[in-house]
């Protein structure tokens, strides 16, 4: 494989991620830069000159000669300004990945499919996890064997794509080629065993096997250029288990690690011309995830174990079943020469929970040990046009305008009343008027049993609540010379629940030369408070320093929530960058900065416990430990730098490609909005330990080297990266620091092509099994996640040999 940055001379940080394993780099560049490029409705761009900064990704050649198999892992070790990790231990998100670019949230980095809104997950990240509070988007609901590319836009797009665009865009494109059949067998395994790992222990010398089988199939529909391409892919992986050396110390989680999945995708792109001038195109897409991922261990003298059931202790068992659905169609024609596009997006995406070896330890031994814990769902329709014209004013004028009317559902649904309600010692269900005295308790210390299914409770209110929104939109590109361009764009949105929003981006590019130029921008965002954030409610337990406590997570709207917290509103924020290209034939160098400055983002509070003086009373009426809400706590201000060099010659017989790519990123919290009545509470509102959370969204650092050597029908491939320090806090209190050093992941592999229609590719990932700093105090369990590592940096499955066979005809 060979990684290729190509510079392309954009506002903000830029570049083109190509890789190929042929030697026409010229045709196939070429080809790429005939399409239209995320942040431009200009169709006359091309990436040598599009106004936005923006990455293009190959997403076919890349996954043939890497071992990743979902789109998340894949732009975590490619992109060096997104992140994204494997969690465990964190409920839903164990089955999903929360990804951040530059640093922001997982919600404020907008999804696109073939440059339409792609609908958001309906999980929000509560508990163990990045971006606690925030909902987003999840591009593993997108087979990567349906991917053509993808584009990063690293720069705020608000004002041209609305809501979430605050951090940028990444908008996936699908395969669109009109015969043929393309396919891939990939199999790999987790070998956790070598040296310098020996205080990691697994069930297994081998697990974390995986299975993928994509097949895509590409069709002409009739005689007037329509096509078909269809994919079916299917992934099953086993789970990966990363437990501390019992001779030397144990976490209190004996299950931890990856998650087991089975993954079944069906997706379609289809294009047909009616008649000149119009045409008509659907994209259809399917998922559906289940997963089966271990909470938290309870001991044998747990206050949530029933001896008699479990004389050992248990570990939860949480099965999540996620069914993902797309469904998009359009119109493109021309009125006045005008090429409009008039189009309707519909995307759901539904969250079940089966909650299995687990109990209601207040209903004693008669208590089931599965549950049907409920779950959530969410619902978006998109209903807009856009119209675009070429103009003859100065070197060229592009206008395009447009409007888009969203709906938008989010729905809890209940779960079966022994996932969530507490029982009474006669088995009644336990309310404000149940006296103590009937309350179930452990006979060993005398505490109270918790009530719900252990592991994950299940949601007591069921509810659907909808919202909708009107934008319209104008964005304009004016080569005022052959060398010198300006784009202004505007953006106007009402939303019903919350009322307006007015944004604008100013942009411009000047070609000092031919090989050299600069590009900056301003720009002005917002992100909406999503459903989830305003209505979202869970009753659940969790383990503080190795004690269980239950803590109620409030809806915004709700009665406990009205006591202290304001109302939700829109996140704001204000956006500039600025760098210089360098292009030549054989060297490209891109340097970018970036200031983005956020007012108001919406995350999770900490816990208010019972000796509150403002809900204290209603907590333990409600036997509640503690309580936390949504709001729109904090400002942030994030710096940063992209760097990508990219070097191609011809050394001795064959081709060398070497890429240099990295990131540098400084986020810090300039202001905490205590409400009024939580004053003199700041750290209780944002501890210290939430505040570094927040802060370590992504490492200060992260670079790329990648090295491709190719010889014929040989070539091989060798990736770095490398992973800067990451700094948490327990739950020990404010000095109890988790240090995880700077970590490097070696990737290898080795292809060869048998014909033009078979090509093996044999590698591994994480050749020397790097796994970050191992926490001494996650004896204690004051890790978030309760294993012996939280999921920072490259993860924690180890190294990983696989073989990929990708065959076509």
């Amino acid at each position: 494989m060979r990684l290729k940055y190509t510079s392309i001379l954009f506002l903000g940080t830029a570049s083109l991620l190509y890789s190929q394993n042929t030697n026409d780099t010229i045709s196939k560049e070429s080809k790429i830069d005939e399409v239209s490029i995320t942040g431009s409705r200009n169709k006359k761009r091309t990436v040598t000159n599009t106004p936005v900064p923006v990455d293009v990704i190959d997403i076919k050649q890349v996954s043939q000669s890497t071992g990743q198999i979902e789109v998340n892992q894949l732009l975590q070790f490619s992109a060096p300004s997104f992140n994204s990790n494997k969690q465990s231990g964190s409920d839903g998100a164990d089955a999903t990945d929360p990804a951040t670019l530059r640093g922001l949230g997982p919600d404020q980095t907008l999804l696109l499919l073939n440059g339409k809104r792609y609908h958001q997950s309906s999980l929000i990240n509560v508990f163990g996890t990045k971006g606690r509070g925030n909902t987003g988007s999840d591009m593993n609901t997108i087979p990567i064997g349906a991917i053509k590319r993808i584009e990063v836009l690293r720069d705020g797009a608000s004002a041209q794509y609305g809501s979430d665009a605050i951090a940028g865009v990444i908008n996936v494109i699908l395969n669109d080629r009109n015969h043929g059949f393309e396919g891939n067998a990939f199999y790999g395994m987790n070998l956790f065993k070598s040296p310098g790992s020996n205080d990691v222990v697994s069930d297994h010398k081998v697990d974390g096997t995986t299975f993928d089988f994509s097949g895509n199939l590409g069709t002409k529909i009739g005689n007037k250029g329509g096509f078909g391409n269809f994919t079916v892919e299917f992934v099953n992986k086993d789970r990966t288990i990363r437990n501390a050396n019992p001779e030397k110390y144990t976490s209190p989680r004996e299950r931890f690690g990856d998650a087991k999945s089975q993954n079944v995708y069906f997706f379609g792109n289809v294009e047909l011309p009616l008649s000149d001038g119009l045409k008509f195109y659907s994209r259809q897409g399917f998922s559906y995830r289940k997963t089966n991922a271990y909470a938290w261990t309870r001991t044998p003298d747990a206050d949530g174990n029933i001896p008699e059931i479990y004389p050992n202790g248990f570990n939860p068992i949480e099965n999540t079943s996620i069914t993902d659905f797309t469904f998009d169609n359009g119109l493109k024609f021309k009125v006045a020469n005008w090429d409009v596009d008039f189009y309707n997006a519909f995307g759901s995406n539904r969250f079940t929970y089966q909650i299995d070896n687990t109990i209601n330890a207040t209903l004693g031994v008669k208590s089931p040990t599965s549950f049907n814990a409920g779950g959530h769902a969410l619902l978006q329709n998109t209903t807009g046009f856009n119209a675009s014209k070429q103009f003859k004013v100065l070197e060229g004028l592009n206008v395009a305008f447009g409007s888009e009317f969203r709906y938008e559902q989010f729905e809890l649904i209940k779960g079966e009343e022994a996932s969530y309600a507490m029982y009474d010692i006669n088995g009644n269900v336990v309310t404000t008027d149940t006296p103590e005295s009937l309350w179930v308790k452990n006979p060993l210390n005398g505490n109270t049993r918790p009530g719900g299914s252990q592991g994950f409770p299940g949601y007591s209110q069921e509810f659907k609540k909808n919202r909708n929104n009107f934008a319209a939109y104008v964005d304009t590109e004016l080569d005022i010379t052959k060398k010198w361009m300006v784009s202004v764009a505007g953006r106007f949105e009402n939303y019903n629940d919350f009322g307006s929003t007015l944004n604008g981006k100013f942009a411009t590019r000047y070609a000092f030369t031919p090989q050299f130029a600069f590009r900056g921008s301003v720009s002005t965002g917002f992100r909406a408070p999503s459903l989830a954030q305003k209505y979202y409610s869970l009753q659940f337990t969790n383990f503080q320093a190795n004690k269980l406590v239950t803590i109620q997570l409030a809806a915004n709207d709700s009665d406990l929530a009205k006591l202290v917290i304001p109302q939700l509103k829109q996140e704001t924020s204000l956006n500039g960058s600025a760098g210089f290209t360098f292009n030549t034939a054989k060297f490209t160098a891109t340097i970018d900065g970036y200031y983005i400055k956020v007012k108001d983002r919406i995350v999770l509070t900490g816990n208010f416990p019972q000796d509150d003086d403002a809900i204290g009373d209603i907590l333990v009426a409600n036997h509640i430990d503690q309580a936390q809400f949504f709001s729109n706590a904090l400002d942030t201000r994030t710096k940063g730098v992209d760097v990508i060099l990219s070097y191609t010659d011809n050394v001795g017989p064959g081709k060398l490609t070497a890429t240099l790519a990295g990131n540098y990123n400084d986020m810090e919290i300039t202001k905490v909005n205590v409400p009024e009545k939580l004053k003199g509470k700041e750290d209780i509102f944002l501890s210290a330990r939430e505040k570094a959370f927040i802060l370590a969204s992504a490492p200060k650092t992260k670079v790329n080297l990648n090295l491709n050597y190719k010889i014929n029908k040989f070539n091989a491939n060798v990736q770095l990266v490398r992973f800067d320090k990451v700094k948490l806090i327990g739950y020990g209190g404010a000095d109890d620091y988790q240090f995880y050093g700077a970590k490097v992941t070696t990737d290898i592999s080795f292809g060869y092509e048998f014909s033009k229609n078979l090509n093996l590719t044999i590698g591994s990932k994480n050749l020397f099994n790097r796994y970050p700093t191992l926490q001494t105090a996650a004896v204690d369990g004051n890790t978030e996640s309760g294993g012996i590592f939280d999921p920072v940096q490259m993860g924690f499955a180890g190294r990983q040999a696989f073989a990929r066979l990708n065959f076509k005809f």
